[in-house]
């Protein structure tokens, strides 16, 4: 009994599956009857068994079967099997017919790799938590340790449920993913541990494991106790286990339990379980996908868009006028004179903004020049001179403060305090004088459009330029940050991408070719090794220099401008390598979360548009800084799919925010920094940093200056010479007398 997806042939015979491409067997499950009991004594053990039954029905094949177990638990099985436009479903139910002393158990669907059974000769995808072989990811993620059995996460750690195999040698890939986003509230009474029973928990793992005969369970304090179990393990298999399990993680602190004297190193292993009640049913359904890819990067961009395709969640209903406007009214709120310093406090706490923290940063969390600039653009085109004077002051205090605080080399500091009536000492980060220095020469660069000079920007701009001609490295790039003195602090290069832009567009203001140069050799490392190795990393200057959305971010940013510039190929080419990176540490889909506070958007609205921060790290709305970018890729590439993206991120970012005053905030338009919610209960600092809104307004302010409109929808109706005319931003950016 076979069926077909392409030219890859799922086959039922002897009891199990088999698939093949070529005469060639790819993949294969002898068992498919596979359930893992929580004994009496809290431990696990896995059993196994074949299908007894297979049968076609009217659009596939149903396979079934009864499992039953020593210790007196048995389980009926009914597998539906179906081709689709995307690879085959696989919907199962599992029923609990008899049972014994068990207390709990899960099942897993699978399929063994019949090409290798080391995890080292394949890379991975599981969007926002595994890159390849997570090369950039802390020592305590998972998959940094490949001599584990399990590597199993929760689905909710994903952007999309979604987990892929692909193996370089052949561009063989297979891939499970949930079939639809329909995760109900799990029981917020029952804190997680080592072995939990959970009727409600409807949360499943997406992963792979190559575990032994020998079964594995970690006691509380991370020593392995190992039992002799029935079932011989098949090989490295891809899993969907239901309900989830986290596991094998190292610990995060090699010092847990320090006194303990056994020689295995410490790890988690945290499985969820249902209960072996009589009547007791299972019920998940999984997507399963083959396919050949050329390379990692296009199987990472396929995987994504089509499990996107499937399971993105609808679009929040958001007035991005109105939402703009209440953003510039929150700036105008903050934004005041603190003896000869201007700006924002660095955090306040939600839903009143008690002001918790009053300093001033260049880029980053605290996006003061950012700020000033919109509030000087948004102050000047709508005739607020509050707006207006607050926006200059803010320019006017750093260009001044800087410049005077500024070491001999011309690179300006980072942190201001008012308190101390002076600067801190915190880090010169590559990507946080980005930030600043490109709000600074846009701020400029807007009002030399009106016929307004500001020399002292400008001749600022300059000084930072020349700096950073001075010390690029001979391959182009930059170190991730830098001491007063210029001597170098990080001598991580992750952060090459993030000047760019800035380098490009003060090559277009001055016409100093050394500029262009410069923007063109990061650019060329940028391309080698952000791009083509996928070295996104260290993009929030506060991580450890790990894998991270921001990196990605910078990367599209930068190779964006390049091609704008040059018109060049490559660089397009790169640009969307980034922005299909990107895009996947976005949550598109959906589950239910609730959070301790009463007035918080998450009570009434979606987590999704939320974006996961580093890698195995929180989640905030920094994506929504890139709405405007996607859009204006879409109107390059005519790809559709930038197009919905762009517009998701537009809208469902918000969500995080009371948009309309409705939730009770102090003010419509509020939100919080981030927080973690894949356990279903949202953990956060429920404060506000002036980066939250500042990523909101900024791409509507953007969306505005080149289409004339706050909305994309509304670009869209635009004629396309008009659209095509306007997204040659550099046409028309300086005009030198």
């Amino acid at each position: 009994m076979k069926l077909f997806f392409q030219d890859y042939q799922l086959s039922f015979q002897d009891g199990g599956l088999e698939v093949m491409q070529s005469e060639k067997l790819l993949y294969f499950c002898r068992h498919p009857l596979f359930v893992t009991i929580k004994t009496h004594s809290a431990v696990s053990a896995f059993y196994d068994g074949p299908y007894t039954e297979v049968s076609p029905d009217k659009d596939g094949v149903t396979a079934s079967g009864i499992l039953s177990v020593p210790s007196g638990a048995s389980f009926a099985f009914t597998d539906h099997y179906r081709p689709s436009d995307t690879g085959f479903t696989m919907s199962r139910q599992v029923r609990v017919l008899t049972a014994g002393d068990e207390l709990g158990f899960s099942t897993k669907f699978s399929l063994t790799m019949a090409e290798s059974d080391s995890p080292r000769d394949y890379q991975c995808f599981a969007p926002g938590a595994w890159y390849k072989q997570n090369e950039f990811g802390p020592d305590s993620l998972i998959g940094k340790d490949l001599d584990c059995e399990y590597f199993w996460q929760l689905e909710t750690r994903f952007a999309l449920p979604l987990f892929a195999m692909y193996r370089p040698e052949s561009g063989q890939t297979a891939a499970l993913s949930r079939l639809a986003a329909d995760i109900t509230l799990r029981n917020l009474d029952i804190a997680r541990s080592e072995n939990n029973v959970d009727p409600d928990f409807t949360i499943g793992s997406i992963g792979m494991s190559k575990p032994s005969r020998r079964t594995l369970n970690y006691m509380y304090y991370g020593f392995a106790v190992r039992t002799e179990g029935e079932t011989e393990p098949a090989g490295l298999s891809i899993d969907y286990v239901y309900p989830g399990a986290d596991g094998q993680l190292p610990r995060k602190s090699a010092k847990a339990y320090a006194g303990l004297d056994f020689p295995e190193k410490a790890m988690d292993f945290r499985r969820m379980n249902h209960p072996v009640s009589c009547g007791f049913e299972q019920s998940y359904a999984v997507a399963i996908h083959f396919g050949r890819y050329d390379t990692f990067q296009s199987m990472l961009r396929n995987t994504w868009r089509l499990t996107y395709d499937r399971l993105r969640d609808r679009l929040f209903e958001v007035d991005n006028n109105v939402h703009y406007h209440n953003c510039m009214n929150i700036f105008m709120k903050y934004t005041r004179r603190y003896g000869d310093s201007w700006g924002l406090p660095f955090a306040c706490q939600l839903p009143d903004m008690d002001i918790s923290s009053v300093s001033f940063q260049f880029g980053f969390v605290g996006q003061q020049p950012g700020i000033g600039n919109l509030l000087l653009r948004y102050g000047d085109r709508e005739n607020v001179p509050e707006a207006y004077e607050k926006g200059e002051n803010i320019l006017n205090f750093w260009v001044r403060a800087a410049s005077a605080a500024s070491s001999d080399s011309g690179m300006p500091p980072m942190c201001y305090n008012p308190n101390i009536k002076g600067f801190e000492p915190y880090p010169h980060y590559t990507r946080m004088l980005a930030d600043g220095m490109e709000a600074i020469l846009d701020a400029y660069v807007y009002l030399h459009r009106k016929g307004e000079e500001r020399p002292d920007w400008l001749a600022f701009c300059i000084r930072t330029a020349d700096w950073l001609v001075n010390v690029q490295n001979e391959d182009g790039s930059y170190y991730r940050s830098y001491h007063d003195d210029g001597s170098v602090r990080m001598d991580s290069k992750s952060n090459t991408p993030s000047v760019i832009r800035f380098l490009v567009q003060l090559y277009l203001v001055t016409g100093r070719e050394a500029y262009k140069e410069a923007a063109l050799r990061a650019g060329e490392w940028s391309y080698q090794n952000a791009y083509l190795n996928l070295e996104y990393r260290g993009g929030t200057c506060d991580n450890s220099d790990i894998q991270d959305k921001e990196a990605g971010i910078y990367g599209l940013f930068g190779f964006l401008a390049l091609y704008d510039l040059t018109q060049e190929e490559r660089w397009l080419e790169a640009a969307k390598g980034a922005a299909d990176y990107t895009e996947t540490w976005t949550y598109a889909w959906t589950f239910p979360v609730r959070t301790p506070w009463t007035r918080h958007p998450f009570n009434r609205y979606s987590i999704s548009g939320q974006s996961i921060i580093t890698i195995g790290g929180g989640a905030d709305v920094y994506m929504a800084a890139c709405s405007y970018t996607y859009y204006r890729l879409y109107l390059i590439t005519n790809d559709p799919h930038y197009l919905d993206f762009a517009e998701f991120i537009d809208k469902n970012t918000r969500q995080s925010n009371d948009v309309d005053g409705s939730i009770g905030y102090c003010m419509p338009g509020l939100g919080h920094e981030s927080g973690n919610f894949t356990e279903q209960m949202l953990g956060s600092q429920y404060h506000w940093l002036p980066w939250c809104t500042f990523v909101e307004a900024d791409p509507t302010e953007k969306l505005c200056d080149t289409f004339g409109v706050y909305e994309i929808a509304d670009a869209q109706k635009l004629d396309d010479e008009t659209l095509q005319k306007r997204n040659r931003i550099y046409d028309y950016y300086f005009t030198r007398s």
